[in-house]
């Protein structure tokens, strides 16, 4: 299944989330009841299958990922040791591309994703063009010289609205570190990780 490319703030009024993690996508910071649609259709009380499937939608869209890497990076998760449903977090959160988001080197993660895929992001001054690409603790993140200027870039550093206490951020040298792997309460607190974790362990054993 290909990423989806469509709205953004379409998805956010289906889920009544927002995936861009600002709420810029609701009217006046205020969640619209109705889903989208001409009049608005009222929404539904889901079942219990419905809430995880919603879960785990809200969240491969907010992180920007086909269901492919997403059921790939669950399957990850639960290898390891810890609680399930947090390592999956930190896995999504460990991706390139959402810490170049997270570095507040753009704006959403989208505009993240593109600055990697095309090629202005070096990894321990290394060219890595891998969205997916696992950060590991200590790396060092910089961007790269030609694009110090780029107006964009300048922007979303001013704003510096994504910038959290488990990666740091120089901006005289465009760079920073994943300095350790989050915690579950510095993360999304709309997100309910237990309900993915019960929808994929009905398909992966």
């Amino acid at each position: 299944m290909s990423r989806y490319t469509g709205s953004t703030f379409k998805k956010a009024r289906r889920y009544g989330f927002s995936i861009l993690e600002n709420g810029k996508e609701f009217s006046k910071g205020k969640k619209r009841t109705t889903a989208p649609g001409q009049h608005g259709a009222k929404r539904v009380k889901l079942s219990g299958y419905g809430l995880q499937m919603q879960e785990k939608q809200k969240v491969k869209f907010m992180y920007g990922l086909t269901e492919r890497q997403f059921r790939n990076t669950y399957a990850r998760a639960k290898g390891m040791h810890g609680i399930t449903g947090t390592n999956f977090l930190q896995q999504l959160e460990s991706r390139l591309d959402n810490i170049v988001y997270r570095l507040s080197l753009s704006m959403t993660r989208q505009g993240a994703r593109q600055l990697v895929n095309h090629g202005h992001i070096l990894v321990n001054d290394k060219k890595v063009d891998i969205p997916s690409y696992n950060v590991k603790v200590g790396d060092v993140i910089k961007l790269k010289d030609s694009m110090a200027k780029n107006s964009k870039i300048v922007e979303a550093i001013a704003n510096n609205q994504a910038t959290v206490s488990f990666v740091k951020f120089d901006k005289t040298k465009l760079a920073g570190e994943y300095v350790r792997l989050p915690e579950r309460s510095e993360l999304n607190q709309e997100i309910n990780e237990a309900l993915i974790v019960e929808w994929y362990n009905r398909l992966i054993k």
